[in-house]
This record gives structure tokens, C-alpha cells and sequence, in this order.
């Protein structure tokens, strides 16, 4: 009698089955069987025990927790989020740079140009905009890493010009927990792990030696050491 019921239960759970592959599309289908192929086969592996084939429902449950097993191993490591970006903030401008893409993008903080996207102006407006920030040399940094960026030649005009304030060591002070978040692009609070993997993430795009900038990766560097001095 056991063995009848078990047969039936297997008969329905095999119909479910097929009722589902009918109708499912093909990347819902491929999905769930990821999921349930495993739980369907240890119940085909039961009910063969309960009819009394011990031997193959052995094999059949074993077969189950490999493909169980493999689907676990399979499972994509949890990494960055995609869509993260890191956000530099002066005086005078606002910058962003992509996680996924490396692209810089930034926001007019004051003068003439207030409210324009970097990405909107021209060469002959950025190099107007530089000009107007000798007071503010940090702003002017951060505005020469999108210049090399997006207009690489752009320096040897600025020095026919007669070069000024070109380089010049940003003299900001010291940077807060919430400007060191916003830089690694990280949330308060974050785990020191978390600061050592966004930072060495950062790094890998923007250090000098693979051309970023001496002034973003400094950047960098002092928001890991603002965030990790908490945690010694």
C-alpha cells in the first residue's frame, strides 16, 4: 500500500513538473530548475526507497545533493554593486566618477557657469571656467583630471599660454568621515573591509602609473586612512 501512495505521489509531482515546463518561458524554466531540479530528484530517490529499491534510491538522493552541492558553488561571489559611483566635492565643483565605466562627470558649483554640467561645455568654456579658479587650487585640480580625460591636448595650449597654475598642491583641509564615504562611494558606516576593497578598487582605475591622477588617487588614499583610523 506504502509503495502504491508512493507511486502516485510521484506521478503527481512528475505532472506538476511537466505542467511547468509546458507553459514556463525558457529563462524562468532554466532558473527554476536550478532551483527545484535538485528537491524534484530527491523525492524521485524517496519514493524509490519506499518501494523498496534501496540501492538505486541511494544513488538517485546522492545525485540529488551533487547537483545541490554544484549549484552552490556556482553561485556568483557578492561583489560591488553595479551603478556605484564616488563623489568629489570642492569648492567650486562637484565631480563623480563611475565605478563600472571609469567615466568622470561634474557639476558647476559657482561662477559664471553655476549649474552646468562639465559634460555640456566645451573646451573653450572649460579652459574660461579654469581660469576663473586661481584662488581655489583644489577645484583646479580636480578640474585638470577631466581635462586629461576628456581633452587630453588640452595642456599644451594651457602652457603656450603660459602654464598657470598648472599642478598647483590643493590646500584643503582636513577631510571629514562623510567626504571619505562619498569618495569611496561607500555608505556610513561600512565595514574596514569594505573601505579596503573599494579603495583598492579605486586604485586599480586611478592611480598614476596606469594613468589616473596623482590628485584623485591622493584622494583616495586619505579617505581610506580617515575611515581605517576608526578602526585601529
Amino acid at each position: 500500500m506504502g509503495a502504491i501512495i508512493a507511486l502516485v505521489a510521484l506521478f503527481l509531482v512528475l505532472l506538476g513538473a511537466a505542467t511547468i515546463f509546458v507553459r514556463a518561458d525558457a529563462q524562468k524554466l532554466a532558473s527554476g530548475m536550478r532551483t527545484l531540479g535538485p528537491v524534484l530528484l530527491a523525492l524521485v530517490g524517496l519514493a524509490v526507497l519506499v518501494v523498496g529499491r534501496e540501492g538505486i534510491a541511494g544513488l538517485i538522493l546522492a545525485a540529488a545533493l551533487a547537483w545541490y552541492g554544484s549549484m552552490r558553488m556556482k553561485r556568483p561571489s557578492v561583489g560591488p554593486a553595479p551603478g556605484k559611483r564616488s563623489t568629489v566635492r570642492t569648492a567650486a565643483l562637484e565631480m563623480e566618477l563611475d565605478h563600472d565605466t571609469g567615466g568622470l562627470e561634474g557639476l558647476v558649483l559657482a561662477g559664471r557657469h553655476e549649474g552646468k554640467m562639465l559634460g555640456a561645455m566645451d573646451l573653450a568654456e572649460l579652459q574660461q571656467l579654469y581660469r576663473e579658479l586661481p584662488g581655489d587650487p583644489e577645484s583646479r585640480q580636480l578640474l585638470e583630471t577631466y581635462l586629461d580625460g576628456r581633452f587630453p591636448v588640452w595642456r599644451k595650449d594651457a602652457e603656450a599660454n603660459g602654464g598657470e597654475g598648472l599642478g598647483v598642491a590643493p590646500g584643503a583641509g582636513a577631510m571629514t568621515k562623510e567626504e571619505a564615504y562619498k569618495i569611496l562611494g561607500l555608505e556610513a558606516g561600512a565595514a574596514a573591509a569594505d573601505v579596503r576593497k573599494a579603495h583598492r578598487r579605486l586604485m586599480q582605475r586611478l592611480h598614476p602609473d596606469i594613468g589616473g591622477t596623482s590628485f584623485l588617487a591622493a584622494r583616495i588614499n586619505e579617505a581610506k586612512d580617515v575611515l581605517l583610523s576608526n578602526h585601529n
